[in-house]
């Protein structure tokens, strides 16, 4: 039986979350002799999060966006939680605990990435409306020809701060979700001080550290894409079914991989193969089960 395992989940939509239908590969990994970690994202919900903020801005005092990722991390590890609850009874799995772990990042606090924010969240914007969220001290750039959003820095995860605790619920066989929609950047001061970032960090860069951190023998990044593929979306497209760690950097290189869609996906795989990682699959949530017998889905190794 495998020792234990690190599984990254994209970001749980409320309607399976409360009904359990896409839970059931954890539990499938349980009952392969799985030890777990859960990722998850949580783009829309920061959104919707921002947005209400910005409606009560006369009423209400204004969240840094740290709190908010730590709003949206605990509100969808209780659904994710109960979800995984729910389905551990169905199946007859008895008492499996399962505990979300509210995750601090630490990143470092003069990433070129916090210099220069890149990264869009929450709302559209007219231009006129863009202006007036520069003079609250926001950055606001051009979105297309949807208007203007606020952006923000997406600094390098460094370490998780709560690793030891995660790392020894794991090992004693509870299933925590961890690191959610990539934890909530902090940094430390010269004295040791830990204090917030008003930024975001990538999901699957966070679990790439997560899995290191609490030595997890293989990452399981779980997406809307079947296969990492080659040519992506045209006649040339090429389906990978397993990659060296070699390969998937030179394909990384030669630009195969978007930023916005897979590329952040395989640079995590290769991280934490590089860091000591035995094994990383890329697969579609609705084909999870058939990716772990090997009839779909991208596994990148070692050598």
């Amino acid at each position: 039986m495998p020792y234990h395992r690190q599984m990254r989940q994209t970001q749980f939509p409320i309607n399976f979350s409360i009904r359990g239908v896409r839970c059931r590969g954890v539990a499938e990994l349980l009952h392969r002799g799985y030890r777990l970690a859960v990722t998850h994202g949580n783009g829309p919900q920061v959104g919707n999060a921002l947005l209400r903020v910005e409606l009560s801005a006369e009423r209400a005092p204004e969240l840094p966006l740290g709190v908010i990722v730590a709003d949206t991390e605990g509100g969808m590890g209780y659904m994710i939680e109960q979800c995984l609850q729910n389905v551990f009874l169905r199946r007859g799995y008895g008492q499996i605990e399962v505990v979300t772990v509210v995750t601090q990042v630490v990143v470092n606090p003069k990433d070129p990435a916090l210099m220069n924010p890149t990264k869009f969240v929450g709302q559209f914007y007219s231009e006129r409306e863009a202006l007036q969220k520069q003079q609250q001290g926001w950055v606001v750039k051009s979105a297309g020809s949807r208007g203007y959003r606020r952006v923000v820095g997406s600094p390098m995860p460094l370490e998780i701060l709560n690793r030891s605790v995660i790392k020894q619920l794991v090992h004693a066989g509870t299933v925590v979700i961890a690191a959610g929609g990539g934890g909530i950047p902090v940094y430390r001061e010269t004295d040791g001080w830990l204090e917030g970032v008003d930024a975001v960090i990538d999901k699957d860069r966070a679990s790439a550290v997560l899995a290191r951190d609490i030595q997890a023998h293989d990452l399981i990044i779980v997406t809307a894409a079947e296969y990492v593929s080659l040519h992506y979306g045209t006649p040339q497209q090429v389906n990978l079914t397993r990659l060296t760690v070699a390969e998937a950097q030179k394909y990384l290189d030669e630009g195969h991989f978007p930023a916005g869609s897979m590329g952040p996906k395989v640079e995590a795989a290769v991280k934490f193969l590089l860091e000591g990682g035995e094994r990383v699959l890329i697969c579609d949530l609705d084909k999870f089960v058939e990716s772990l017998d090997g009839k779909s889905g991208t596994w990148i190794l070692p050598n």
